[in-house]
């Protein structure tokens, strides 16, 4: 009985120390983010176009990733996951940037994403669009950034180059027209002073081959001029990176075609306000959540392009580099959209189309 004890004890010990280790486990944060898939959403129940209903078959989506810190089992678990990216923290937010205050910036993005698309698809179905803007505001300086020290927080961006810029997006455009270690002449506002400073360009940290003065910035008190009501209604999700979907879906509500050709459509890309469609990050996340949701087509970057294949099985990916070719290409596919599917003949492998 004596042995049995002694047994029993070691055994409830041994038990005990294993739970303490699962336990700390969990509780111990590394300083590391998950890139998982993360949700595939109906654009036509998150934007509503006044007096526009959409009755097409067929439908737009945009597709997201789940991003949040790691405990040490999770951080083992990503490591081992396929689908699954393990990333720094530091190379998603500033160090001298709270996670707060880094929401706050994606959650201004993601307005001025919204904002940007409603423009674009406007303008393109022929209404006249104005734009109120203060200028882009210098939020924070990444680590190594050449702007530092010369430029400051709270500083606004009046020009480019001599070229006047009202958002973000033109502010990027214009750096990257630069080649990367080339200065670039910046007009910034302080205070009621307007001074002018050439600053050499790095490389991008996630797009190396493109300028970038290693800056955050938000376009500041902005908003369109809009002749009819449009909500975008987006709920957590936060970023620039689903711009490109949410022109498609307002330009399907103003044109009298079906842009998706009553197929299920997927994308991702910033845009730009002439049209351009920029590199985004999470790319094999978002093609593994549009493959499982059983999407027909994934739009992505050009960029991009390359990543989202090797993560493709079934799913068709479609390389584009502006809205132009987006509409080119769905506008092919309504043209076929009558004789089926041709299930057996796309869905070998992946389908690239340019012009």
């Amino acid at each position: 009985m004596l042995e049995a004890g002694v047994v029993l004890r070691n055994f409830l010990k041994y038990v005990f120390i294993l739970l303490i280790i699962i336990f700390l486990g969990f509780a111990i944060q590394t300083d590391y983010l998950l890139i998982k898939p993360g949700s595939v959403d109906e654009l036509g129940n998150i934007i509503r176009v006044e007096g526009e209903e959409r009755q097409e078959d067929g439908q737009f989506f945009m597709v997201t990733v789940s991003q949040h810190r790691a405990s040490l089992w999770s951080y083992l678990y990503g490591m081992c996951h396929p689908f699954v990216d393990v990333r720094p923290i530091s190379r998603v937010i500033p160090p001298d940037m709270s996670q707060e205050e880094y929401n706050q910036l994606m959650q201004n993005w993601m307005q001025e994403s919204k904002y940007l698309a409603q423009i674009i698809a406007l303008r393109r179905a022929g209404y006249e669009v104005s734009i109120v803007s203060d200028g882009v505001e210098i939020v924070e300086f990444m680590e190594g950034s050449p702007a530092q020290g010369i430029l400051q927080a709270g500083d606004i961006i009046k020009a480019v180059e001599g070229k006047e810029v009202n958002l973000v997006e033109e502010v990027v455009e214009n750096i990257q027209a630069k080649e990367v270690g080339e200065e670039v002449l910046i007009t910034i506002q302080k205070g009621e002073e307007i001074k002018e400073y050439k600053i050499p360009t790095i490389a991008n940290r996630d797009e190396p081959g493109k300028a970038a003065l290693g800056i955050y910035v938000r376009t500041l008190n902005w908003h369109p001029l809009l002749p009819l009501k449009i909500d975008i209604e987006t709920g957590p999700v936060i970023g620039p990176s689903a711009g490109m979907m949410f022109v498609l879906e307002i330009l399907d509500r103003l044109l009298p075609e079906n842009l998706t050709g009553g197929y299920r459509v997927a994308g991702t890309g910033t845009i730009t306000i002439d049209g351009k469609v920029g590199g985004i990050g999470g790319i094999k996340q978002k093609v593994i959540a549009a493959e499982q949701a059983e999407i027909d087509y994934i739009l992505v970057p050009e960029e991009n392009y390359g990543e989202a294949v090797q993560a493709a099985g079934r799913i068709n990916v479609v390389s584009v580099r502006d809205l132009d070719e987006a509409l080119v290409f769905l506008q092919s596919l309504e043209r076929t959209a009558g004789y089926g599917r041709r299930a057996d003949v796309m869905r070998q492998g992946t389908f690239s189309f340019c012009i």
